[in-house]
């Protein structure tokens, strides 16, 4: 538009504007609306499935493994492969041609490499023996910031780096899911059945008492009492990604939000709160797993209270505009009076009775500039960084060509095909995601060698004791 063109909004006509608004929209249209979403969805989502209507993960190249997956330089990896003629030889497309890999492949390469190679290097990530897995939620009341796709790419990011992950989708929008080619039919697919055996294992234990005491007991609803013969493992779900498994979501996974503090009024002593971690650990899940990554709905709600509560690192993404900051900042406010507020009457409860008190803690919480652009937001992404200081990540996610492709491919960018561009604006594409998962990576391996470090020191106490 010109200076010289007509303002748009000038000049219209009411009849114009009557012939152009159409019919009322009715309940109908909107069925309508939503069914042209869907088979457009659908349509997408198809474009990265296979024959048989499912993802697959493309093979990787020895470039890409030397680079980015395996510290060893081409020529050695290339000379092991020689030596070694009972480990994956890799497939290539042309004679002589770039030797590739799929990420199975990789795993048991890097598994050979730990065993057998160099005793300086670190092979392998970083987990220490005998400690449970690390629990990270992606959560802010905004949407559009980059929160599933942060999730999903540090899913992804870790996996590629060793780590056995699960991702667990509480948003029922779904789009994690969808990332992750999952299928989930209805609630009883979701985390649903998940929380509603914690409520229903509460529930007993208070039936009980109030049976000791010689009141009736509470009813245990037949939703609850089929919740109660499932555990994590029957809802999680195997991804075209060999070391990450999902726990989806759908839409009805939002009844949950209408069904939690149902339960809660009928059992006021019911921690709802607890029920996600509590649940994770009872079934053994953090034992199985390296990380859980939680991708939350864009709202403060009871699925998100429950995933921030499990979590022990909080990544909060954000974009570097003023609207965005603001809603970060109103995003710490309601979470600390909420879970101030939880701390507080359970501690009143808990001097009553002469209880050890209750107190939320996180390893760390961090603030994440997503979907950056550097010529038009550097100021105030500099303004951010002075005002948050260290609780803002100094690594922020340009927004790439990479990026906005594996978008339309409902796919991550570690999906993509370096050779559907090229090598230099693959790497630069991928490098923001990679700084975003390094500064995560720190956060991970300080928190467990926390972690470790207090255990050895409870070890050695309890030892000092006995003798």
């Amino acid at each position: 538009m010109s200076s010289d063109d007509p303002v748009p909004y000038f000049d219209i006509a009411p009849d114009n504007a009557l012939e152009a608004l159409g019919a009322p929209v009715d309940t109908a249209s909107i069925a309508a609306i939503a069914g042209a979403c869907r088979k457009g969805r659908d349509d997408l989502a198809a474009r990265g499935l296979n024959e048989q209507g499912q993802k697959t993960l493309r093979r990787f190249s020895t470039w890409e493994i030397t680079k980015y997956l395996i510290p060893v330089a081409p020529a050695h990896f290339r000379r092991v492969l020689r030596q070694n003629p009972d480990l994956p030889q890799g497939l290539t497309e042309t004679e002589g041609g770039a030797k590739w890999f799929t990420l199975d492949e990789v795993l048991r390469l890097r598994a050979h490499f730990a065993s057998e190679g160099s005793k300086s290097r670190d092979y392998l990530p970083y987990r220490p023996k005998g400690l449970p897995a690390k629990i990270v939620a992606v959560a802010n009341f905004k949407g559009g910031v980059g929160k599933t796709s942060t999730g999903a790419h540090l899913a992804m990011s870790a996996a590629l780096d060793g780590y056995k992950v699960l991702v667990l989708d509480l948003d029922s929008q779904g789009s994690m899911t969808s990332i992750f080619g999952g299928q989930v039919n209805d609630e009883w697919g979701t985390v649903f059945p998940v929380l509603a055996r914690h409520y229903g294992e509460h529930l007993r234990r208070e039936n009980q008492g109030r049976l000791d005491r010689g009141e009736a007991p509470l009813p245990l609803d037949d939703t609850v009492a089929q919740a109660m013969e499932m555990r994590v493992q029957d809802v999680v779900q195997k991804t075209h990604w060999p070391n990450i498994d999902l726990l989806g979501a759908q839409l009805d996974l939002y009844w949950a939000e209408f069904q939690v503090p149902v339960w809660r009024m009928q059992a006021r002593s019911w921690k709802l709160w607890d029920a996600l971690s509590e649940r994770l650990a009872a079934d053994g899940v953090l034992d199985a797993y390296d990380l859980v990554v939680l991708d939350t709905p864009p709202a403060l709600g009871y699925l998100t209270i429950n995933a921030l509560a499990a979590a022990d690192i909080l990544l909060v993404p954000t974009g570097a505009s003023f609207l965005e900051f603001e809603s970060t900042g109103r995003f710490f406010d309601m979470l600390h009076a909420t879970f101030a507020s939880i701390e507080d009457a359970e501690n009143t409860a808990a001097r009553a009775l002469g209880r050890a008190g209750l107190a939320f803690e996180w390893d760390a919480v961090r603030a994440v500039v997503t979907r950056f652009d550097s010529g038009q937001q550097a100021e105030f992404a500099a303004l951010m960084q002075a005002c948050l200081g260290t609780a803002l990540s100094p690594y922020r996610q340009d927004f790439t060509a990479l990026i906005g492709q594996a978008g339309e491919q409902v796919a991550g960018i570690y999906e993509a095909d370096y050779r559907d561009f090229n090598r230099e604006t693959y790497a630069r594409g991928r490098s923001a995601f990679d700084a975003t998962y390094a500064g995560f990576k720190r956060l991970l391996i300080g928190a467990w060698r926390r972690d470790e470090l207090a255990a050895q020191e409870e070890n050695a106490h309890g030892k000092a004791q006995a003798s």
